[in-house]
């Protein structure tokens, strides 16, 4: 039998074997723990596909309500200049025509608003003029709520009473195809 010299019991070895059933279990675990963040963005939901030919119906302009964003951030509401503090009220005015007005819409299921931007535009004002006219929606929905049942307009409502709603007040938001940067139409 061979004598072991100090220096063959010194030798530190690290046994591996099982390392790379940690590994594995960590990546596991931190693949089964970790939550992915989506973004939502803005939710609009876009009409089906369709490959019928488009009926060319002309829009009464009494009906649409232009918004248009240009390069500089500014807005013309109806070809006139606007302020975004204004845009919510003016936007509720317009729909549903309280006073009967010849220039606003004939009535909320027939009113249309369009929002065009420039390329230009600063997508934190494009955001806030879309809030604006989302909101004077929401705004109405509630009114209407509150008029018809009573009751706020939340997720609590019952979906048929939500439905019923939107059927008086269809949000009708058109966005056009932006115009290149610095042109306005």
């Amino acid at each position: 039998m061979a004598r072991k010299s100090s220096r063959d019991r010194m030798k530190n070895e690290i046994n591996a074997g099982s390392m790379a059933d940690i590994a594995f279990l960590l990546l596991i675990f931190f693949l089964v723990t970790t939550q992915i963040v989506e973004d939502k963005g803005i939710t609009v939901k876009l009409p089906p596909w369709s490959e019928e030919e488009v009926d060319p119906t002309q829009l009464k302009t009494r009906n649409v309500f232009s918004v248009l964003v240009n390069a500089d951030n500014q807005l013309l509401v109806r070809k006139e200049p606007a302020e975004l503090n204004d845009l919510r009220e003016r936007a509720k005015e317009f729909i549903m025509n309280p006073k009967r007005r010849e220039d606003l819409s004939e009535k909320p299921t027939k009113a249309i608003i369009s929002l065009k931007n420039d390329r230009g535009t600063n997508y934190e004002t494009y955001l806030q003029v879309y809030n604006e006219l989302k909101g004077a929606y929401d705004e109405l929905w509630e009114e209407e709520a509150q008029r018809k049942y009573n009751r706020p307009y939340s997720d609590a409502m019952p979906r048929h009473m939500k439905k019923e709603i939107k059927g008086r007040i269809p949000m009708v938001l058109s966005e056009a195809e932006p115009t290149t940067f610095g042109e306005e139409q």
